[in-house]
């Protein structure tokens, strides 16, 4: 039967290096635990959020996805929150301590956070490494203008949100225009600064663009496509740890690849390889027996053995094909387009995108 606790525990996020997103740790009879990922979503993820002052709810992660796994005792089973409740302790659950799981399936949770200084963040792209580029400043969240474009100043947004590479940066609002100030005009980056306000510009909030002309970034993220003929299809692999690897083909089917299409921004799935389509990879084969509902927006907060856990060799290694998310739609004879399934344009460009 479930329980409701009438008072509440105190929360943190663990692992992450981030106050607002990490394995969910709360206290309880003077010891942190963690919770279990049976039933975790986004309507408790947001009361998580809530607790600890963090905004929203971006995420709602599984199969400890912020590892290594926690230790101690594992607090909480079966939460069902409405997403209104103060604390994530009032409620429903199993009871404290009652719980049928492992510590592989601790429960992590990425809040949007409150804006510092300085802050750089990527939006509507469906997850935190592509989309519209915003700065906060001044109490305020704005973006930066698309003149003087080049792949430099991606890498530094990518960097400062751990990302890994920039892999395209966009001009003309490719993931929509903006509200706000636009903070940044005539950006210049060499591309090794630490973040974005170190390089050059016009001046905080000096500029002649309008939000048609907001930039937008692509980031390797913690997933790529490898061995294809675009970004957009290839081997699955994703980053742990400080590591690529690969995802075996076990259950591997067309939600899982559709996961993979939404998180790296490319639109439907085609078909999803297996049998190293792609070729084989090499490193650790870091999840096994995928199992995602279609509706994920990464393939982290699907269903898997655990990270490492697996039965397979690389020549299980699983493949995706997206149908990408731009077409190349004009450009003039004097700029320089490099387009497959997804368009990059390079500095100075007139290239115009079109969603497909």
């Amino acid at each position: 039967m479930a329980t409701f606790s009438p008072s509440a525990s105190p929360v943190r996020l663990a692992n992450s290096g981030n106050r607002c997103s990490g394995r969910v740790e709360m206290f309880h009879a003077g010891q942190w635990g963690t919770v279990c990922d049976d039933h975790w979503d986004l309507d408790n993820a947001n009361v998580v959020c809530r607790q600890l002052d963090c905004g929203r709810a971006q995420s709602a992660l599984s199969n400890a996805a912020f590892g290594p796994a926690g230790r101690g005792p594992i607090w909480l089973d079966d939460v069902y929150c409405s997403g209104n409740e103060p604390s994530i302790s009032e409620c429903r659950h199993l009871g404290f301590g009652v719980h049928n799981c492992g510590h592989h399936e601790d429960a992590s949770v990425i809040c949007e956070g409150k804006g510092v200084e300085g802050e750089v963040r990527l939006v509507n792209g469906g997850n935190n490494c592509l989309g519209r580029v915003e700065i906060f400043h001044d109490g305020q969240w704005g973006t930066m203008c698309d003149d003087l474009l080049s792949l430099d100043i991606a890498n530094v947004v990518c960097r400062q949100l751990d990302c890994g590479r920039g892999r395209m940066i966009l001009s003309r609002a490719a993931f929509g225009a903006g509200e706000g100030p636009i903070w940044y005009d005539d950006l210049f980056c060499i591309g090794n600064e630490s973040s974005i306000s170190d390089c050059r510009h016009s001046g905080l909030g000096v500029h002649n663009c309008n939000h048609n002309e907001d930039i937008s970034v692509v980031c390797e993220g913690k997933v790529r496509l490898i061995g294809g003929s675009s970004f957009c299809s290839g081997r699955v692999e994703i980053f742990h740890f400080g590591q690529w690897g690969t995802v075996c083909d076990d259950s591997w089917d067309l939600l899982d690849a559709e996961v993979v299409c939404r998180q790296l921004g490319c639109g439907r799935v085609l078909s999803a390889p297996t049998w190293a389509h792609f070729g084989q990879g090499s490193g650790p084969i870091w999840y096994d027996n995928v199992m995602c509902t279609g509706s994920e927006t990464k393939l982290s907060e699907c269903r898997h053995q655990g990270i490492g856990s697996h039965n397979c060799g690389h020549v299980e290694d699983a493949g995706v094909v997206c149908e990408g998310k731009y077409r190349f739609v004009q450009y003039t004879d004097t700029t320089e387009c490099v387009f497959e399934h997804l368009l990059i344009c390079l500095p100075f460009s007139s290239c115009q995108l079109l969603r497909l």
